[in-house]
């Protein structure tokens, strides 16, 4: 059974659809990359999935459940963590204090959750204290991600990870990305460092114009020749 599937979705926001038809499918252990130039939709697939977009037709299951009309306070409770490209911090607080509002659902202690994250992202152990606006932007994403998985999602999603990072920071997250994902968590992302992201994807789609243009593993959107002249810079 696949964890996510995404069914010929129209939607959008106020009553315009800017997906046409999109469809999407994902396994419970797979990275999959959203790729596709600005204004394809790609964001906006990714939110459908967390109740932030409006379905006009069409059908989103996650985990066999039919979410599609879910508000996102109910995805959340079902599996879903995500975590936006913007704002994605309380920068006013510390690592700690974000990570506690990150498992504000959980009624027992969070202080074992608290140490998985702190094992997954060490600079956070060391800096536990510090306000979280106050760290690099690098740091600040792994706060993000770390507050997000508090919560032990099946599926988190990622909108424009790497944006704004300096090249290092920007391989680090992606090496996050892939020990997450070997945490057992699926991670769904849209990313604008395409190469990179379709490097570590299990599958890559790449959208038009809120529809399915092309889709294949990641190493096949790769070495897919229009898809790299298109897409990927050559």
């Amino acid at each position: 059974m696949n964890l996510l599937e995404i069914n010929e979705v129209h939607g959008g926001y106020g009553g315009g659809d800017i997906l046409k038809g999109v469809s999407m499918r994902m396994g419970s252990r797979d990275i999959i990359a959203i790729v596709g130039p600005n204004g394809a939709g790609k964001s906006t697939l990714m939110k459908s999935a967390f109740g932030l977009v409006e379905i006009s037709s069409g059908n989103i299951h996650f985990d066999g459940d039919d979410i599609t009309h879910l508000r996102p306070d109910k995805v959340v409770r079902r599996g879903i963590s995500y975590v936006p490209q913007e704002d994605n911090v309380f920068p006013t607080l510390t690592v700690e204090e974000n990570l506690e509002i990150g498992g504000y659902i959980l009624k027992e202690d969070l202080k074992p959750q608290m140490e998985a994250i702190y094992e997954l992202f060490p600079r956070l152990a060391e800096r536990r204290k510090q306000a979280a606006g106050s760290m690099s932007g690098g740091e600040r994403q792994m706060v993000a991600m770390g507050r997000a998985l508090m919560l032990d999602p099946k599926l988190l999603l990622l909108d424009e990870p790497t944006a704004g990072l300096s090249p290092s920071y920007i391989d680090q997250t992606f090496d996050n990305v892939m020990r997450i994902n070997a945490s057992g968590v699926g991670i769904l992302m849209v990313e604008q460092n395409a190469k990179q992201a379709l490097a570590i994807a299990s599958r890559g789609y790449v959208l038009t114009n809120g529809r399915n243009r092309y889709e294949d593993t990641g190493a096949g959107l790769l070495a897919n020749r229009e898809v790299a002249e298109m897409f990927l810079g050559g």
